[in-house]
């Protein structure tokens, strides 16, 4: 049955969506301020991140009475893990180089749209009319912000692949979604959480020590400020608020609050990044969540169970 909403839900739910819409501003800051690249950086915050969920997972364990996992369960959860905390953040670090903190959140904003497409294509569920008509608002708005934005960017050589990097990211989030959605009430959701945070530190820890040279980090005062809040308030605290939030007032009425990332990302770029606010921009994204609100919409009122 649907889950009515309440306000302590509401506001956990609110708070980490707007913690997580800071990553963004402090990746563009640490790219700006230090010398460091995306994987190190990436690298950093798991690294941070990493003692928090160690924590998680162990005290989770003691405390959650949910039967043990199978090794196929153990699979699904590495996988899941690695496509949507690992492959999606080093396309979106990567990404975060070469396009604007509100492109990047209107482009990743896009990965309701394609958790739908996903089902109704690979797990033949049927596409309704309003969720037709949601990813067209959807998809218009990001062709209007994306063509306001190339009159910013129309110097920056790699504008197209940083554009490109943030689509995979959005791509590999959905698909991780998608299979949360169908694992997670066997794991249970904060002992998934952390798991797939830990499969996803590992496949980065392995990344970066294939790839550098732990001597070759500028460790400064800035890139480690820079790296704990990105752990610590970019993912850690909304990781876990968006996991309680969902399992209070249902993952569809999560989907349609945190509908306020990519106007949270717009204003704090405006004002620490200096990034122009455009007319495209507000009209694209002012589609993008309509488009992202009528999908929460017709879910929940299709029979959330």
């Amino acid at each position: 049955m649907n889950k009515k909403i309440t306000l302590a839900g509401f506001l956990i739910t609110l708070a980490g969506a707007i913690l997580f819409s800071t990553k963004a501003i402090f990746v563009k800051l640490a790219f700006r301020e230090t010398q460091v690249d995306a994987v190190t950086l990436l690298a950093l915050r798991m690294l941070f991140s990493l003692p928090f969920y160690l924590v998680a997972a162990w005290l989770v364990a003691k405390k959650e009475n949910k039967a043990a996992l199978s090794t196929r369960d153990w699979l699904f959860v590495f996988i899941l893990g690695i496509l949507g905390y690992y492959l999606s953040s080093l396309f979106d670090f990567i990404g975060l180089q070469y396009v604007s903190a509100g492109l990047e959140r209107l482009i990743l904003f896009l990965y309701p749209t394609f958790a739908v497409l996903i089902n109704t294509f690979f797990f033949r569920t049927k596409l309704s009319r309003i969720q037709v008509i949601a990813l067209a608002l959807t998809y218009l708005g990001i062709g209007i912000a994306y063509v306001g934005e190339l009159h910013l960017d129309t110097s920056n050589p790699k504008f197209f692949f940083g554009s490109f990097m943030i689509f995979l990211c959005a791509i590999t989030y959905s698909c991780y979604l998608v299979g949360t959605g169908r694992l997670v009430h066997k794991v249970g959701v904060t002992r998934y959480t952390a798991y797939a945070m830990l499969a996803s530190t590992l496949g980065i820890f392995i990344n970066f020590m294939v790839t550098h040279n732990i001597q070759t980090i500028p460790f400064t005062a800035t890139l480690t400020w820079y790296s704990i809040a990105l752990a610590v308030v970019a993912t850690v605290l909304p990781s876990f608020m968006m996991s309680s939030g969902m399992k209070s007032i249902g993952s569809n009425n999560a989907s349609i609050i945190t509908s306020i990332g990519p106007i949270s990302t717009i204003i704090q770029a405006h004002f620490f990044l200096g990034e122009k606010i455009i007319a495209e921009q507000v009209w694209g994204t002012v589609l993008v969540i309509a488009g992202v609100i009528l999908i929460g919409w017709q879910s929940k009122y299709g029979g959330e169970k």
